[in-house]
């Protein structure tokens, strides 16, 4: 499989795994700039591949008052903007089949949410952009049956197709990472870990969304050791005042030490 001509996203050969990061959701343009600035500056340092990742807006909320955007266009030049000034690539989710040619004239890579990535109409929609397509796996799937959905975009014409694992419902509040499910949907596409919505607690009784970000590093390690190709993760300055997923974003504080551990723990398997 072949991402190179997304020149961040290097072969998969490649000894370093890449990063996709971001906060959850475009907030504004400062917020959005400085958080890139200081992961440009990590990763570059680190020698990781970097894609800046932002939702334009949030569909999938479990309370109508809660925060779904800024405005799709106003979201989405923000990212053109990202990815102009800092020479990054850029990803956002996409949840309608119109969503799909509008965001393509903004981002690079189309993320097509865990709770879509059966629907057929929305992948189609999002192969023929043309471009990278990455399909969160569903909470309710088996690593089986991704093959399936990356398929669908193959078959629409566009091989540059990756999966996300980000956990399996497990009870009614809580999720939980199966390992055994990376190697594999590697058969299918490149993986990638999201290791903040792995560690999501979903429909708490406030109806806002819990989480265990004090787990980010466990799970991180874990994913690395096993051999994904690209880690997922939603980063904010400070989260506890973020509109969306402050319960499971990482600290920005937080991330050079955690990629850094990370780099250790991939350059260790290499030499395996």
């Amino acid at each position: 499989m072949n991402l190179t001509h997304i020149p961040q996203i290097k072969h998969l050969n490649a000894n370093n795994f890449f990063l996709l990061a971001g906060p959850c959701a475009i907030e504004s343009e400062s917020m959005a700039m400085k958080i890139a600035e200081r992961i440009v500056r990590i990763t570059d340092a680190l020698k990781i591949p970097f894609v800046f990742k932002g939702s334009f807006k949030k569909a999938n909320r479990s309370r109508l008052d809660s925060f779904t955007g800024i405005g799709d266009k106003k979201a989405l030049k923000i990212l053109a903007k990202v990815r102009d000034e800092f020479k990054v690539p850029t990803l956002t989710d996409i949840h309608v089949e119109s969503d799909a040619a509008m965001a393509a004239e903004y981002v690079d890579i189309l993320q097509i949410p865990a709770f879509l990535a059966r629907q057929t109409d929305l992948l189609v929609a999002a192969a023929k952009t043309g471009k990278v397509i990455n399909i969160k796996k569903g909470q309710f799937m088996s690593p089986n049956a991704m093959k399936y959905a990356v398929n669908k975009v193959i078959e629409s014409g566009n091989t540059q197709v990756m999966i996300t694992e980000r956990g399996n419902m497990f009870g009614y509040q809580d999720l939980i990472v199966d390992f055994r499910g990376i190697p594999e949907m590697q058969q299918y596409a490149p993986v990638v870990l999201d290791i903040t919505h792995s560690l999501q607690q979903p429909n708490q009784s406030s109806g806002v969304t819990g989480g265990k970000p004090e787990l980010i590093e466990t799970i991180a390690r874990a994913g690395i050791a096993t051999g994904v190709d690209g880690i997922f993760l939603e980063t904010h300055h400070n989260p506890t005042t973020a509109k969306s997923d402050a319960a499971n974003m990482l600290k920005l504080d937080y991330l050079e030490n955690l990629l850094t551990h990370l780099v250790a723990i991939r350059q260790t398997v290499n030499n395996l």
